[in-house]
């Protein structure tokens, strides 16, 4: 047993506990984000994700598990010291494609191919998906908290994009008035008032707990190479650009490979690191983040209109795609389990055929 944290809890179905009216939340759920995929569909004739419909980058690399990692991390996809191909996708929440001056979180979303040939493996081939964002909490304790602030939101789809860049930088203003005091505010950054900054510099969380093998954890993706990290807390000049993020990307990866570290939590107490609160954030002086392994991109072009956008369409994002032993835990988990299977299937319908979306 590593010395570096204590002896992490091993995972009993009991440690999930459902909330009342679980499974009408989770319908709810499922309809307010069809609804602003209905939205997007009548305004563009196009179906876009219910969440992070705009993409930033699409990025081919690979997965390295580390060597030698103590025994309770080799688990799952790190169980061995593999070499797995990955898809990587740099992603905006929003349901709608905004102006990059309307300032939200950023997100990136990691599929494994146990196949090293991108010709052989198709996307239905792959093992596992990863999900994060570059925030260590959710911005809800579960999921019925979530459609609230969810409800407040899916009314806002496709209007007054001007408007919204307004508000951002006020947000924005707001935020750093509060960092300069040394806090931060998720709530605002949600809602627009995230900084300017650049796309590759951040970190990443998967803000939810998934399985571990018997283990329960986190996972954090870290930018290594000296040249993202100097990009850390760098600004993004977006006058005149409303796809700057995109921009900054393509430049970035046409010179430099991009290098990240991804790395484990273990759950070690229930009471400071809970499963079903997704806005705790698990104390690191408890479990500390370790490397299991480490994620290469080489040089190449992060986007071109007409391959990336065929490319990005045929893509479908999932934490349930997974193996066992990463399965989703919690509240907020169980009801992607529903919303996404839900959302995916709009896309589908509806890029295959638009009456078929606005009949549903």
């Amino acid at each position: 047993m590593s010395a570096l944290y204590a002896t992490p809890l091993h995972f009993d179905p009991s440690m999930e506990r459902a909330e009342p009216d679980e499974a009408a939340t989770f319908a709810d759920m499922s309809d307010t984000l069809r609804s602003i995929s209905r939205k997007t569909f009548e305004d563009s004739g196009h179906g876009l994700r219910s969440v992070h419909a705009k993409s930033h980058g699409l990025l081919d690399g690979t997965l390295s598990v580390l060597p030698e990692l103590p025994e309770e991390l080799m688990q799952g996809v790190f169980r061995e010291s593999s070499r797995y191909r990955v898809v990587i996708r740099l992603s905006t929440t929003p349901g709608d494609v905004l102006d990059d001056k309307v300032s939200t979180p950023r997100g990136i979303g990691i599929k494994l191919f146990e196949s090293d040939d991108p010709a052989t493996a198709a996307q239905e081939e792959a093992l596992q998906d990863f999900l994060l964002v570059n925030a260590p909490t959710f911005g809800a304790a579960s999921a019925k908290a979530f459609l609230k602030n969810l409800k407040l939101l899916a009314p806002t789809t496709d209007k007054a994009e001007g408007l919204k860049k307004a508000l951002s930088a006020v947000l924005r203003g707001v935020e750093k008035t509060i960092e300069i005091a040394g806090g931060e505010s998720g709530t605002l950054k949600s809602l627009g008032g995230h900084p300017l900054t650049h796309i590759l510099g951040e970190t990443f969380f998967t803000q939810v707990p998934v399985l571990y093998g018997p283990y329960i954890a986190k996972l954090q993706l870290a930018p290594i190479s000296s040249e993202m990290l100097a990009l850390t807390g760098t600004r993004v000049d977006l006058t005149d650009h409303p796809n700057g993020l995109r921009d900054a990307v393509v430049a970035f990866c046409r010179e430099h490979p991009l290098e990240w570290e991804l790395r484990v939590q273990l759950c070690t107490d229930l009471e400071s690191m809970p499963i079903e609160d997704s806005s705790v954030q698990w104390p690191e002086e408890k479990s500390p983040f370790i490397a299991v392994a480490r994620i290469h991109v080489p040089v190449q072009e992060a986007w071109s209109d007409a391959h990336s956008t065929q490319r990005d369409e045929s893509l479908f994002f999932n934490p349930w795609h997974c193996i066992p032993e990463h399965r989703p835990l919690g509240s907020i988990m169980r009801a992607r389990r529903v919303a996404y299977a839900a959302s995916a299937e709009f896309r589908r319908r509806a890029n295959a055929g638009g009456p078929a979306a606005r009949e549903e």
